[in-house]
């Protein structure tokens, strides 16, 4: 787009809003010759636009026109400027229009006689997409026309529009006011027309041209024949509405089929995005196939291992059964030879001394029984240590034992979650016992514990661990649990829990009173609960009044005063007398500090000697607590080196005294009898 300056009358930046500076010899001016239509702009680039890129990026939109009012009389050249910057992506015939120029005075120039030299030019069926597709410059140059003059009569002329190279146009019309008024117009066909600028500027004069005079050829004799200029024009007009019919005709069947590849473009961009849905469904399901076709693998590899476990424990337990069984039928026949001999010796022995001693022996053989009987109530003990032991949850006594330590992480919360904090725990080992703590960027610090449960496990995952203990309790062993962690951090859910969910504790006082209710032919429990809190360096039995429930925080994390401030000094100093203990029996000192405090005094025979622990270390998951958290870990790692005594099973010496009692008694009456004998 070069032109010569001092040619140039103005140039309409359409679509504009205000006049520019395109360089130091040529400006653009606001768009305020036009009579409707919208303004348009964009921020798109558009391609091969030359020098002066910004009049492509607005446009004005719509059935407008425009009038260029007090033009000199003169010749000029009308060059319009588009761009598709709307329909970006097509298809062709979105966007079709016809410009007109001067039309309006037409009518008026038949009475002048100039409508001979009046040529109508018009672009029909303009469509810029087609010719240069979207955010491409298309111009139409040297449209020539000439403003008429009134007073002098001088005829107007027109010239065919030079379209620049590399573009295809067709010459528009050209009407012509006597009052100095160019008039361009633009109607939309498909769609609203669109054009980025219009420049005017001024032609040079045309010379005369000499007047030729016309020969036909004769197709029969090869002779020329001389023809008038109307003869010659009549000939055109019928030459021209021949093919003026031919062309509408081709531009009526041209518009049915871009009707038609409109319709198809509009079905095939239906079916298109039909064929994306269905594709996009298709991936869905896929990925679900593969997703189930995981999951299906998983659980067929879990099943062949607890398929090739179970036959494993089932060899095992049948081996040991059929072993019971052989030697439960050895017991009968020996009871039942011990009863006939019995008889034998009661009908035999008719002195009554005889007799006696019969059945003190009978008594010894009883007692024998039941020592034999107790020897296989302690293997069977054995093996359902030795099931549990390959469960991973080994109770039974050894030469050496450490506290078992189950780590527990509960949920980010609500509160949490809309803070935008962060998990800083990885669970991605937690089924081999351990995790990971993100401390900071990608540095990571692990933990090695008898168990990890993730936020994802439920109360009865948690329990099915700690049941073991309940036999423990019930087989004459002291067994300690407890929580330690974090204030916030799921203690007491994981020991009480709620009404719908219940706790450990709970879960264990059912599993005793299930467990006590088998055993009752053979055995005979009686428990006892004593429930009870350490406040303040005072033990308070809550099941003798009602205590007022105290709420326990870290001193560094709050701002207490008064009995508030001395009762999170009292838990500071409790745990710190905890941590002191647990310190003390992980390097085996000699003196383990015990009486420092209330609460490790009350757990002496739990942290220490034959009892068996198990510790709940609750954490959470929030960045926000990262410090508290790795505290709580380090403890509890620090708890799970202890290395306690073999548990020892506590026999009640009340339960001795009274067998002692009975077995004098009853020999106290055998010398009663003997003597009345």
């Amino acid at each position: 787009m070069c032109f010569e300056s001092e040619k140039v009358v103005m140039f309409v930046n359409a679509g504009g809003e205000g006049s520019t500076e395109a360089n130091c010899t040529m400006s653009f001016m606001a768009d305020s010759f036009f009579q409707g239509g919208d303004a348009f702009q964009t921020g798109e680039h558009i391609v091969e636009s030359g020098d002066h890129s910004l009049i492509y990026q607005s446009a004005r939109l719509g059935n407008f026109c425009y009038r260029f009012n007090n033009m000199l009389p003169g010749d000029y050249y009308v060059d319009l400027h588009f761009v598709e910057i709307i329909n970006t992506y097509g298809p062709k015939r979105m966007r079709v229009f016809n410009v007109f120029m001067q039309d309006e005075k037409a009518s008026q120039l038949v009475e002048l006689h100039y409508l001979d030299y009046f040529v109508k030019s018009i672009l029909s069926d303009f469509d810029i997409f087609s010719i240069v597709g979207a955010n491409k410059p298309l111009q139409l140059i040297d449209s020539r026309v000439s403003v008429y003059d009134a007073r002098t009569r001088t005829r107007t002329r027109t010239r065919t529009p030079k379209p620049t190279p590399g573009h295809a146009t067709c010459p528009p019309s050209v009407s012509v006011k006597d009052d100095g008024l160019i008039i361009i117009r633009f109607e939309g066909v498909n769609g609203s027309p669109l054009v980025s600028g219009i420049c005017i500027r001024r032609a040079p004069k045309f010379s005369a041209l000499p007047v030729k005079r016309e020969h036909l050829v004769c197709k029969n004799c090869a002779a020329e024949i001389e023809v008038t200029s109307a003869q010659h024009k009549v000939m055109q007009m019928k030459s021209t509405a021949k093919y003026e019919k031919k062309i509408q005709e081709l531009s009526a069947q041209c518009q049915r089929k871009s009707d038609e590849c409109y319709q198809a473009w509009m079905s095939l961009t239906a079916a298109n995005e039909q064929l994306e849905k269905v594709r996009m469904e298709l991936d869905n399901k896929l990925f679900q196939t593969y997703s189930l076709d995981q999951t299906v693998d998983k659980q067929a590899e879990n099943l062949r291992n607890i398929s090739s476990k179970y036959e494993c424990d089932k060899k095992f337990w049948a081996v040991a059964i059929n072993n019971l069984q052989e030697k439960i039928k050895v017991m009968k026949e020996e009871h039942s030879q011990l009863l006939r001999e019995a008889h034998e010796c009661a009908d035999s022995i008719p002195d009554l001394n005889k007799m006696v001693f019969a059945v003190q022996s009978l008594v010894s053989q009883c007692e024998d029984l039941k020592v034999k009987y107790n020897e296989e109530h302690a293997k069977r003990r054995k093996l359902y240590n030795l099931v549990q032991e390959a469960k991973g949850a080994n109770y039974s006594g050894c030469t050496s034992r450490n506290i078992r330590v189950f780590c527990r992480c509960r949920p980010l919360s609500k509160t949490e979650v809309a803070s935008g904090h962060a998990t800083v725990v990885d669970f991605d080992a937690a089924k081999d016992g351990e995790l990971g703590i993100l401390t900071g960027g990608s540095t990571k610090k692990n933990f090695k514990f008898d168990r990890v449960y993730t936020p994802k496990d439920d109360q009865v995952d948690v329990f099915a661990d700690a049941s073991p203990l309940v036999i423990s309790v019930l087989d004459g062993y002291n067994v300690c649990i407890f929580a330690y962690g974090q204030t916030g951090t799921g203690k007491t859910f994981t020991m009480e829990g709620i009404e719908q969910n219940r706790g450990v504790n709970y879960r264990t006082l059912e599993e005793l009173f299930r467990v006590s209710k088998e055993r009752s032919e053979t055995f005979s429990y009686d428990i006892s609960v004593s429930v009870l809190e350490v406040y303040n360096e005072q033990i308070r039995d809550l099941l003798g009044a009602s205590p007022t429930s105290k709420k326990q925080w870290r001193l560094a994390k709050t701002d207490v005063q008064g009995d508030r401030l001395k009762e999170a000094q009292n838990i500071n100093r409790s745990l710190s007398a905890l941590g002191d203990v647990i310190s003390a029996l992980a390097t085996k000192s000699s003196h383990i500090p015990y009486r420092n405090s209330k609460l490790t005094h009350l757990l002496q025979d739990s942290l220490g000697g034959d009892s068996k622990t198990l510790m709940f270390v609750q954490i959470s998951p929030s960045e926000h607590d990262l410090s508290e958290t790795l505290s709580s870990l380090n403890f509890a790692t620090r708890a799970r080196g202890v290395e306690l005594c073999p548990a020892k099973k506590q026999i009640d010496t009340s339960e001795l005294q009274k067998l002692k009692m009975m077995l004098d008694k009853a020999r106290q009456e055998c010398r009663t009898k003997d003597e009345s004998l």
